[in-house]
């Protein structure tokens, strides 16, 4: 109820309170009752939207459950036909044998010519490649491309505790931020306010980039702003009210857990970006889903709409 409550500000209050005086709270009331049960049905439909994702993800796991297992009795079957029979044992000697051909049989103990190298090196190779074989045709690990490249970035909410102008780039500032760790983060950025507007503020960064050096200062997070194409303008992306610094950032409908950190090489942010906007509503989304602090509400952008996050 605290959240709501900050929804209205005190002139907002004052002016309805002149225009009814007699209704005025009422109207009130009626504005916080119905901003409450809005997000509380955005709420209820973000977990419904979990819960049916999570049923599809069970039914495709119990499919390649299925699919491995007939895999697996194929492969049995396929080692038992091509197993050689076993040998026969040779008949036991005739009681008939007379005695001195008995002796003589005796007396001459049957030696094998012993295994030539070429035969047994045959025959390690062959069991080699009969080993070998089941590891070959083992199917690819589950889930391997079940979950977005989104769901890698570590996105948290923090709050800018100064800002001053980059010491060398005239275009740049950096900023200390408050992430909810032991120690505050340096993050430089492009953005073109005062430092006296950035204090204090919410911002949602990135957090598992590797630190590198822009301009000689070196940047350990990176802050998501959003720019109108048509001008200039650079806003930073707004966390709901109620955030508190390390709060995690999260998509409605891409739940997962994010990387320790960003390989470079791979170049991860740069291919997810394009698909981070603000829409016609204002609210930050990825393909449609919106960036959320969970039990808070949705991330957005403070006048800016239609427009790309970066």
């Amino acid at each position: 109820m605290e959240d709501v409550e900050n929804l209205f500000h005190p002139s907002l209050e004052n002016t309805l309170m002149k225009l009814d005086p007699e209704d005025g709270q009422q109207i009130l009331e009626y504005f916080r009752t119905h901003a409450l049960l809005s997000r509380e049905k955005a709420l209820l439909q973000a977990s419904v939207r979990e819960q049916k994702k999570l049923l599809v993800e069970n039914a495709k796991l119990k499919k390649d459950i299925e699919q491995l297992r007939g895999q697996l009795q194929d492969n049995q079957r396929r080692r038992r036909a091509k197993a050689p029979p076993p040998r026969r044992r040779s008949p036991a000697p005739s009681m008939a044998v007379t005695q001195p051909a008995a002796a003589a049989t005796a007396a001459v103990p049957a030696v094998s010519p012993p295994p030539s190298a070429a035969s047994q090196e045959s025959k390690e190779r062959g069991g080699r490649r009969r080993r070998a074989r089941p590891a070959a045709s083992g199917p690819a690990p589950l889930g391997a491309e079940s979950q977005p490249e989104v769901t890698r970035l570590d996105l948290r909410v923090g709050r800018i505790l100064s800002a001053r102008r980059h010491p060398v780039a005239v275009n740049m500032w950096v900023q200390e931020v408050d992430v909810g760790e032991a120690e505050p983060r340096t993050a430089v950025s492009t953005l073109a306010s005062e430092p006296q507007e950035l204090a204090g503020s919410l911002a949602v960064l990135l957090c598992n980039q590797k630190a590198c050096k822009l301009r000689g200062v070196v940047s350990q997070a990176r802050l998501l702003c959003c720019s109108a194409p048509s001008d200039d303008t650079v806003e930073l992306l707004a966390p709901p009210t109620g955030s508190a610094p390390g709060d995690r950032v999260t998509l409605l409908d891409y739940p997962g857990q994010p990387d320790r950190e960003l390989p470079p090489r791979q170049r991860v942010w740069e291919r997810v970006r394009s698909e981070l906007r603000v829409n016609g509503r204002g609210v930050a989304s990825y393909r449609g889903s919106g960036l959320q602090v969970r039990g808070k509400g949705l991330c957005r952008a403070p006048s800016l709409t239609d427009c790309p996050i970066r």
